[in-house]
């Protein structure tokens, strides 16, 4: 059977009575697309973790942990919080540590008896966190041993009800409880309190990573984060059919997956299209203390993981890494990534280096709690430089300066409506009123889409160059860069010039072994763009660009160190 087009491939997917059927709701008074089948609640998806019992739903190095073993002590902390420490619907519970067993534990603890859960970054420093748990003004506190001692010196500045420490190194301060003592009731028996949560009650405050400012929690409900499960499964379904003309069978039970989890959970890819949609298959998760190339591979052929990935340098960084054809990855199924560009160059890597995965990329905020658009399989491969298309309940557009929707092809403003759009940001009025417009997020990215409905990042709206007046796109100069063989990494940045008002410059990381000058690479630049998007500088380094625990590079840094050394 030939290829099917996106439309009838759509229109298959989505009939009445199929696992993606859609339903109208009306939500904060606005009738919006969603998924009708979508899991309803954060509870609801940790009840099901009993239906996987035997299976193993964590590995951490040595140790694993069942899905039974994980619903009870589940179980028994939410019982905890709720009878030692009074938690109750609405009250904020923060949760700060790295990738632990008790990371998941905590989250669906906290947002099964309809608490809010506030994931706080695991890279911030202790005045930064001081910062999260008092802008969401978290009553609880759950914290590795590192943040627990982090915060030290700002425990007499915070209003906690109660702190509980995971994995403690040392003698706990006065009054702070052991995590492993709060879930020690657990026992196969041991149910969840009984608690009323629905759809779109506020669940999580995901803390944006923004450039100016403070960071500002973007307010999240059970609806929003649950959207994800099934864009996962939609976007994998509709690769499917697009490349072999017939659709999943979602009625049969899939044998388990195994995840490398990369990125932080932390963050909403990790908890959302990591976490939750892993957890809803009974997929096996796989953690990592910290990103290792060489332990992604060791634990690739020891797990047999099936999808692996992260931001673009983390693939980049497996592809490259000497240890690659030492190890099996023939169980590589899938190899995912987002949260930063990603060159076309890459696709072909992938295809050329595992013979039978699929590379896919995908787009979101944390505004738009991860997933809006999905580029997989054979669009990706034919549109590498998209971001694709977006999940059947989410709306694209892109407007000019002042909201007028622009025609086919023309760069503005992307926004983004659907049931996976956060109700606002934490106690900022002001700022929630010029992000979220009647149903839309207005993303602050620079897009266009094409005529097929793919949508192309073309930069971000406060980090584009302006040279002289003429408007340049870094990704743009970026994905050039990319294109070239000895380039595993860039990131463009302005550079101060005192007439022309910015110039172009770049940081680049080269391929391991391989040879090339700054004169080189300007010239494969000016025989492919005009002659004024062509960098003035070019920086090669072989160490790996500096990013934030999103994945986002550190241009700040990059353009402070460029402007020191010039």
């Amino acid at each position: 059977m030939g290829e099917m087009s996106l439309e009838e491939v759509q229109a298959q997917l989505v009939a009445p009575g199929s696992a993606f059927e859609i339903e109208e709701v009306e939500i904060r008074g606005i009738r919006t697309k969603t998924w009708k089948n979508a899991i309803p609640t954060l509870r609801a998806l940790t009840e099901n973790m009993r239906g996987y019992a035997d299976r193993i739903f964590l590995v951490y190095e040595d140790e694993r942990v069942t899905y039974a073993q994980a619903y009870a002590r589940i179980a028994a902390l939410a019982h905890y919080l709720r009878a030692q420490l009074g938690v109750a619907p609405g009250d904020r519970v923060a949760i700060a540590m790295r990738n632990y067993l008790e990371w998941p534990i905590a989250f669906y603890a906290v947002t099964s008896i309809g608490a809010i859960a506030v994931p706080i970054n695991a890279w911030w420093k202790g005045d930064e966190i001081e910062y999260g748990l008092a802008d969401s003004g978290a009553a609880v506190l759950i914290a590795d041993h590192e943040r627990a001692e982090l915060l030290e010196p700002h425990y007499p500045k915070l209003e906690l009800r109660g702190v509980l420490v995971a994995r403690p190194a040392s003698a706990l301060r006065p009054g702070f409880v052991d995590l492993a003592q709060a879930m020690s009731s657990a026992t196969p028996a041991l149910q969840l309190p009984e608690a009323d949560v629905t759809p779109d009650m506020d669940a999580t405050i995901f803390y944006t990573s923004g450039t100016t400012g403070n960071p500002k929690g973007a307010l999240g409900t059970h609806r929003n984060l649950l959207t994800n499960v099934i864009s996962a499964a939609y976007s994998q379904a509709r690769a499917q059919m697009r490349r072999e003309g017939t659709a999943p069978d979602l009625t049969q039970e899939r044998p388990q997956r195994s995840i490398l989890v990369s990125v932080p959970f932390f963050h909403v890819t990790g908890s959302h299209s990591v976490l939750a949609a892993n957890t809803a298959g009974g997929n096996k998760l796989v953690l990592m203390h910290r990103w290792n190339p060489e332990r992604a591979l060791e634990l690739i052929e020891r797990e047999r993981v099936n999808q692996f990935g992260g931001v673009p340098s983390m693939v980049w960084q497996v592809l490259e890494s000497p240890d690659f054809h030492k190890r099996d990855t023939s169980s590589i199924a899938v190899v995912g990534y987002g949260g930063a560009p990603a060159s076309p160059e890459l696709v072909r890597r992938i295809n050329e280096s595992f013979r039978t995965a699929t590379p896919s990329n995908g787009y979101g905020m944390t505004e738009t709690s991860a997933i809006s658009t999905v580029n997989n399989g054979l669009d990706y491969v034919r549109k590498p430089d998209s971001i694709g298309t977006p999940v059947a309940v989410v709306d694209v557009k892109v407007v000019d300066e002042s909201g007028n929707v622009l025609p086919c092809g023309e760069v503005g403003e992307l926004c983004i409506r659907g049931p996976n759009i956060v109700r606002g940001y934490w106690n900022k009025p002001e700022a929630t009123a010029a992000t979220f417009r009647d149903g839309w997020c207005h993303s602050g990215d620079v897009a266009r889409i094409d005529e097929e409905g793919f949508v192309y990042i073309v930069d971000r709206a406060k980090d584009m160059l302006i040279r002289g007046g003429e408007n340049i796109y870094c990704v743009e100069v970026e994905d050039v860069l990319y294109s070239h063989p000895a380039i595993m990494d860039a990131a463009v940045v302005g550079i101060p010039h005192p007439v022309l008002g910015e110039e172009v410059g770049a940081v680049v990381q080269v391929v391991p072994g391989a040879r090339v000058s700054e004169r080189e690479l300007r010239d494969f630049v000016a025989e492919r763009l005009a002659r004024f998007k062509v960098p003035v500088r070019i920086d090669l380094r072989m160490e790996p660009l500096p990013r934030n625990a999103n994945g986002k590079i550190l241009k700040r840094e990059l353009r402070e160190s460029m402007i020191a050394t010039t």
